[in-house]
C-alpha cells in the first residue's frame, strides 16, 4: 500500500489539466505558447481567464487528492513519511509528467493543494505574502517564489516558538522538498528578475 500510494500520487500529479483544457478549447498545444508551461498563467494567456481559473483549481485538487489518497491507502490519518512523500511526488508529477516527456508546469497550484492538505493554516499566511508581494511589485513569479519559501519557514517557526506539531519531521521535509522544486522550476524567472527583465502583472506575463 505504501508503494501504491506513492505511485498514485505521482500519477495524479502528472495529469496535465492545462494541456488538456487548451487542447479541447482550441486544438493547440499549450507548450508552444509563452513560457511553454502547462500552468494557470500560461493557460490564461492562451485560452482566457476562465480556462486559467479552472486549471488552477484542478491542479490544486491534484495535490489535495494525492495526500488524501495516500492517507486512505496507508490508513494514516496524519502525515506519515509515506503521506509526506506522496505530497512531494504530486508536485514532481505536475512538473515532470511522463505523458508530456517530463516537461510541464512549475508546481505552484499543485504545491498549494499539497500544503492545503497537510498544513492548511499555513496557506493563509503564505497567501497574504503572495498578495502583498504581487500588489507591491506586480511580479507574480516573485510572489509565487516567496510564498513557496514562506510555508516551511512559517511551519518551522510555529513548531519552534508556539506549539509542537505532530509528525513535524516528515511534514517539514515534505514542505521543504515541495518548495525547493517550485523555486527551482522558477529558475528562468529568477534570472529575469535579477536582470530586471521580468515582465509585470498586467503586461505580458512570462512566468
Amino acid at each position: 500500500m505504501d508503494i501504491a500510494a506513492l505511485i498514485a500520487a505521482y500519477l495524479l500529479g502528472s495529469i496535465p489539466f492545462g494541456f488538456l483544457i487548451v487542447k479541447l478549447a482550441s486544438g493547440s498545444d499549450i507548450r508552444e505558447t509563452g513560457s511553454g508551461g502547462t500552468g494557470a498563467t500560461n493557460v490564461t494567456r492562451k485560452a482566457g481567464k476562465g480556462a486559467g481559473v479552472v486549471t488552477l483549481l484542478l491542479d490544486a485538487l491534484k495535490g489535495v487528492a494525492a495526500v488524501l489518497v495516500a492517507r486512505w491507502l496507508t490508513d494514516e490519518p496524519g502525515t506519515s513519511w509515506v503521506v509526506a512523500g506522496a505530497g512531494v511526488l504530486a508536485v514532481v508529477g505536475h512538473c515532470f509528467p511522463v505523458w508530456l516527456k517530463f516537461k510541464a508546469g512549475k508546481g505552484v497550484a499543485t504545491g498549494l493543494g499539497v500544503f492545503l492538505a497537510i498544513v492548511p493554516w499555513a496557506v493563509l499566511a503564505a497567501a497574504i505574502v503572495f498578495v502583498v508581494v504581487v500588489w507591491r511589485t506586480r511580479f507574480i513569479s516573485l510572489g509565487s517564489i516567496l510564498a513557496a519559501a514562506f510555508v516551511p519557514l512559517w511551519v518551522w517557526a510555529m513548531h519552534t516558538w508556539l506549539e509542537p506539531i505532530s509528525n513535524f519531521v516528515p511534514i517539514i521535509a515534505a514542505l521543504c522538498a515541495s518548495s525547493a522544486i517550485i523555486i527551482a522550476k522558477h529558475h528562468e524567472n529568477i534570472q529575469r528578475l535579477m536582470a530586471g527583465k521580468e515582465n509585470k502583472f498586467g503586461g505580458q506575463p512570462v512566468s
